[in-house]
């Protein structure tokens, strides 16, 4: 039966004011709360634009109106009427006007919810996740959406504003395995033979440089088979950028205002130009190559206050090339001794060897290192600013081991001593990246970023003699700890590529099997280029103050890639695997 009829909305629940009183007006959506007085009723519907508060008195709406349950869908007809000023809502935009019911339909009956619409009370997320269509109507989610669209539009006209043409690249295409695992699409009328889901366009985007196309975006789903993480996705969401005859300084140029763009639409005003910092730089001073600026602690090399330390552990260390850093905690010279205890063995589950720590109290000098000595114990203090107020931690060891287990510290203590202001927005543009990385349990070079990434001019004679030293055209865009985007100017010279090739471990028969169509297209006039990808879903996250990935996503998986609410992954039936050319698992 249509209840609906010939019915048509004339105003959202989010719509009427003041000026609309006295109008007769259609309001279709869901019960929201029932307060049912005795002889009067009020009831909020909600849409998604908001809530009007309606109410009854008379009978038979009386009674109708009192079998009325929440996520009921119903069809209000009334007029407008102002509220008492006793009764006035100013937490609703809504809050002057009421509709007194002329006229009720339930269009639709619900079942009770197995948790709140109407407030944002605690859900456990397995739940919110398997019912997703419910947790959709909640203000949060809705508000996390319309967000995530608002900042959708304003990349398209930003990019169309700049003569950028937005490009759709295929999603089954092949598969080349270097990095993570690719999702393999098997293909029925090619036996044996399957598709791959891309990991990024990058292949594509770069393909359209080479056609001659210039100025390139597009909002593109990735697909990655990743080890499970927390915060990661299976699928995920980038804002993908390729331009020709690029450099760093004109990427950046185009990226900045882009990102001051998207963050006035947020409501937040951010400032130009970003700060620039070297790979190197970030990992010595941040211990990280997405460090977190909005607190200080940074970690300083103390080795030198220490040359001659007679402590076995750090003379040892310094003397095989090792190094010996630190970071201050602020104020910690007043904290409790079990609360430095506590800082030491949260070090040694990171995987320190050792914290050694120092502070100044009222009673001179505190210390787990008096083998050190006290002269350079102090002179320690002085140097690293710790002064009577700070506490002083230090670690020795290899420099990457110093370096990321103290850039891991670091970002710990300020989460316990609440040094992060959450209101600040610190930008970071980290540049010169190494080009390889040595994967130990593989024993050969691996790309820092992917295969594609130009080495520097400068280096370009080392990739042969000490390729672990070339550093690469790369950069990554960091805010508030967290990579948001990352690119390269890309190698457009067809030999070089073949050179990196072969340095990860790729021979040229290998890479004419993978990329052969790839490697040919370069061969016909590739204009230097390059670009950059930015994490739609991260950014949406940071700009709605929440913490996980999955909240600005309308149908995410879970931590373990699963729908709850579809319950996909699933089994498929015999004749499915047949077709396929596969056979099912004993």
């Amino acid at each position: 039966m249509d209840l609906l009829g010939d019915l048509y909305r004339t105003h959202t629940c989010g719509q009427l004011r003041p000026d609309h009183v006295g109008q007769e007006v259609v309001l279709l959506g869901w019960v929201h709360r029932v307060r049912d007085m005795g002889a009067v009723i009020f009831l909020d519907i909600r849409d998604r634009y908001g809530v009007t508060q309606v109410v009854t008195e008379a009978e038979p709406l009386l009674g109708q109106a009192k079998k009325l349950k929440t996520e009921m869908v119903v069809a209000v007809l009334g007029q407008v009427a102002p509220r008492s000023p006793e009764t006035v809502n100013d937490k609703l935009d809504t809050g002057q006007v009421e509709v007194r019911i002329g006229e009720l339909r339930v269009l639709n009956d619900a079942r009770r919810p197995p948790f709140g619409i109407a407030d944002e009370s605690f859900v456990a997320e397995d739940t919110r996740l398997r019912y997703r269509y419910l947790d959709l109507r909640r203000q949060r989610m809705q508000k996390n959406l319309m967000l995530r669209h608002r900042l959708t539009m304003a990349i398209r006209r930003y990019f169309d504003d700049l003569g950028f043409l937005e490009i759709e690249t295929p999603i089954l295409t092949k598969s080349t395995p270097e990095g993570a695992r690719d999702y393999l699409v098997p293909s029925r009328v090619h036996p044996g033979e399957f598709f791959a889901l891309p990991q990024s366009p990058q292949i594509f985007k770069q393909i359209l440089m080479i056609g001659g196309l210039d100025r390139y975006f597009q909002i593109v789903k990735c697909f990655r088979d990743e080890d499970l993480r927390a915060d990661r996705q299976p699928e995920f969401t980038q804002v993908d950028v390729e331009i020709s005859f690029a450099s760093q300084a004109l990427v950046f140029s185009l990226i900045e205002p882009l990102i001051a763009e998207i963050f006035t639409v947020g409501g937040i005003e951010i400032t130009t130009p970003f700060r620039t910092m070297t790979y190197a730089e970030a990992m010595a001073r941040y211990g990280s190559d997405k460090p977190d600026l909005r607190f200080g602690m940074e970690i300083q090399d103390l080795g030198a206050v220490f040359t001659d330390t007679p402590f076995g552990p750090v003379r040892d260390a310094l003397a095989s090339g090792g190094v010996l850093r630190g970071l201050v905690v602020p104020g910690g010279a007043k904290i409790s001794r079990a609360e430095v205890d506590k800082i030491v063995a949260e070090a040694i589950e990171m995987g320190a060897g050792g914290l050694l720590w120092a502070r100044q109290t009222d009673k001179g000098l505190a210390t787990s290192a008096k083998a050190m000595g006290e002269a350079a114990l102090t002179r320690a203090l002085e140097v690293s600013g710790a002064g009577t107020d700070g506490l002083l931690v230090m670690t020795a060891g290899t420099e990457a081991q110093v370096s990321r287990l103290l850039g891991a510290l670091r970002l710990s203590l300020a989460k316990r001593f609440n040094l992060v202001d959450p209101t600040k927005f610190e930008f970071l543009w980290v540049v010169d990246f190494p080009l390889l990385d040595w994967a130990e349990d593989e024993q050969r070079w691996v790309a820092m970023h992917h295969p594609f990434t130009a080495p520097s001019d400068a280096d370009l004679p080392r990739m042969t003699e000490t390729p672990g030293e070339v550093t690469a055209k790369a950069y990554d865009l960091v805010l508030n700890g967290s990579e948001i985007g990352g690119g390269s100017i890309r190698i457009h010279d067809p030999e070089v590529q073949r050179q990196l090739f072969r340095l990860l471990g790729i021979s040229d028969e290998d890479a004419k099997l993978r990329f052969g169509f790839f490697i040919d297209a370069l061969e016909y006039g590739t204009p230097p280029h390059g670009g950059i990808a930015l994490g739609l879903d991260r950014i949406v996250a940071l700009l709605a103050g929440e913490p996980s990935i999955r909240d600005v996503i309308a149908f995410p998986k879970t931590a373990a890639a699963v729908d709850l609410m579809s319950d996909a992954p699933s089994t498929v039936d015999a004749r499915q695997w047949k077709e396929l050319h596969l056979k099912p698992l004993a």
